[in-house]
């Protein structure tokens, strides 16, 4: 069948309803930060028809709340210009400034929905996509896809940095980190820290190029719950720190050595926790052993893909590193002061989110 307008009608509205494609390739799983619950995921968008879509706006609604529900959220194009991010390079803008994707273009929404704290989360999620012309609805999705684990944190003592943390920023490689494995767009670093130490706000004092100098380098490792070591590799060397073109890896960087010396730990319900840049030769456990919460399993290290000494520390719902969902969970307590600045507040049953700065077992029971 030809899809084709009726020439009188076309005037005044489209005969067809715009080919945008709308999918959400892992469903969210809300979860709490200080005053706000935070939804995050990634809403994928394929125009699939023969001349290019002008988004406009992007609402999301509760999929149960009726017809005449009002959003709970919209993006408008200038919040749209930071959250998408076009496939293969290619820009989304045209010389009037529109925010094109042309015929036969995806693109990636990273959608961050922030509610506030003790507001009803709706179980399930709708998407109303606005162009120049046209509405397009689509892509109902759960917001309560996998369990919220309850873990214990990875390290000890103050001052730790949660870069790179949880956010919605463009330049959050964690967040924007999509990758292709096994044929699958998958980003498993979607709620990932890289923890860093910090004091007056540097991470180093002395010789920058020195792992010794960093604050966080050779600090203990902790297991977040009990669980069995499915991998532990070791061996790796850690590299001379250095960041952007200073930046020269001890060994060629690959999908083998990108995490550098890891632990993964099986923590049951199909998720995993992973540990990656570890010091070489600081393993204290092997695969196959049993751990218990609490218990220091390596020591921290600037082995693989680290520009300078940190623990890269995430949960995936996949044993194979990089090819699983990044999945949020819970860090039982913390002391934490956002990147707003502010005193430090005791947080429980919560995830630190991006340049957060943690204290970990210094509450005293408070």
């Amino acid at each position: 069948m030809q899809l084709r307008s009726d020439n009188k009608q076309s005037a005044a509205k489209p005969a067809w309803p715009p080919q945008l494609e709308m999918r959400v390739p892992f469903e969210p799983t809300a979860f709490p930060s200080g005053p706000h619950i935070y939804v995050m995921y990634e809403l994928h968008l394929t125009n699939f028809g023969t001349s290019p879509v002008s988004l406009n706006r992007i609402d999301v609604l509760d999929a149960d709340a009726g017809a005449a529900a009002q959003p709970i959220a919209t993006f408008e194009v200038p919040q749209l210009e930071t959250m998408l991010q076009p496939l293969g390079g290619k820009t989304l803008s045209d010389p009037t400034g529109r925010l094109l994707i042309n015929d036969g273009q995806s693109s990636i929404a990273f959608m961050s929905i922030v509610l506030a704290r003790g507001s009803h989360v709706p179980d399930r999620l709708f998407h109303r996509v606005r162009t120049a012309d046209s509405v397009a609805g689509g892509a109902v999705i759960a917001t309560h896809y996998t369990e919220l684990r309850v873990l214990g944190p990875p390290l000890e003592g103050a001052n730790w940095l949660a870069a790179d943390g949880p956010s919605n920023d463009q330049e959050n490689h964690h967040r924007r980190g999509v990758v292709i494995v096994d044929g699958r767009a998958v980003d498993s670093r979607r709620y990932a820290i890289d923890w860093k130490q910090i004091r007056d706000g540097a991470s180093f004092s002395g010789d920058s190029r020195d792992v010794r100098s960093y604050y966080s380098f050779g600090k203990a490792v902790l297991a977040v719950a009990d669980g069995r070591v499915i991998t532990a590799r070791d061996g790796l060397p850690n590299n001379i720190p250095g960041h952007g073109e200073s930046f020269h890896p001890a060994v060629p960087i690959s999908l083998e050595t990108v995490a550098g010396n890891t632990i993964t730990l099986d923590l049951g319900g199909v998720q995993f926790a992973y540990y990656m840049h570890l010091q070489p030769g600081s393993l204290r456990v092997k695969e196959g052993d049993r751990v218990r919460r609490g218990q220091v399993v390596a020591l921290l290290g600037a082995s693989g893909d680290a520009r300078e000494p940190h623990l890269h520390f995430e949960v995936t719902n996949s044993s194979k590193l990089l090819a699983g969902e990044g999945v949020p969970y819970l860090i039982d307590r913390y002391r934490c002061k956002s990147a707003n600045g502010g005193s430090m507040e005791l947080r429980i049953h919560e995830l630190p989110l991006d340049n957060s700065v943690v204290a970990f077992g210094e509450d005293r029971g408070k």
